[in-house]
């Protein structure tokens, strides 16, 4: 910058090259515990529905862990099973102390990162993302730290799988029932659907998990379908 800048000029150039650096991020998902996991899977026994539940959470957790600028997943679970193969895939597991639903064990983990690591960025990811890819989770990421608040929404285009606020924004996550307007009401910006197929699939029935196949399982969803094809059959 010449040495005659003046101070509004140099104020704007800080802030652009702020807005450049790469953000790392810590990623929140919270698991329920097994046993009144995925409810609505009707048709699947109660033990074989707690292993799918648990082999989508296990297959969420490592593509979150191996995504590029995440530098922390917070698994926030009660579960002991999830805690203990988070800790093993490299989550960082803090139990549900607010246990009060979905939205304030986010803002509790993304709270717990702030506390530890003030200049990262904060997500929230759903747990059923059996078919997600690392590159999706990266690419929603970086376009959250252009934008500042922005989600994706889910395949059904009414729900959300992924909320991130960048550094310096408010985290104040909507998922739930049609938490794609409530997310456009907080002034999130929806992020382009068409670059996320895998993420988008969230799974809640069997019909979701036929779709997911579809596009492509984790290896720990794959396995145990491959071990019971009853699983998905009609």
């Amino acid at each position: 910058m010449a040495p005659d800048a003046d101070p509004e000029t140099a104020q704007f150039v800080t802030r652009q090259s702020a807005r450049l650096r790469p953000v790392s991020w810590s990623l929140v998902i919270p698991v329920k515990v097994l046993a009144q996991a995925k409810s609505r899977l009707t048709g699947i026994a109660g033990q074989r529905r707690s292993e799918l539940a648990l082999a989508m959470a296990a297959d969420t957790i490592a593509v979150a862990v191996s995504a590029r600028s995440v530098g922390a997943v917070l698994v926030v679970t009660d579960d002991p099973v999830v805690s203990d193969i988070a800790v093993g895939l490299g989550a960082l597991v803090l139990p549900d102390a607010p246990a009060a639903g979905l939205n304030d064990a986010l803002a509790y983990g993304a709270a717990h990162s702030e506390a530890i690591w003030p200049e990262r960025g904060r997500a929230g990811l759903a747990g059923d993302l059996p078919a997600a890819q690392p590159e999706e989770i990266t690419a929603a990421l970086e376009a959250a730290a252009r934008l500042g608040a922005a989600f994706v929404p889910d395949a059904d285009g009414t729900g959300t799988v992924l909320y991130a606020a960048a550094p310096g924004s408010q985290f104040r996550p909507r998922f739930g029932p049609e938490s794609r307007e409530r997310h456009l009401a907080s002034g999130a910006a929806e992020l382009d659907a068409s670059r996320f197929a895998g993420l988008r699939r969230d799974v809640d029935t069997i019909a979701d998990l036929r779709l997911a196949a579809e596009i492509g399982l984790g290896p720990r969803t794959r396995a145990l379908l491959a071990a019971d094809a009853s699983i998905v059959l009609p």
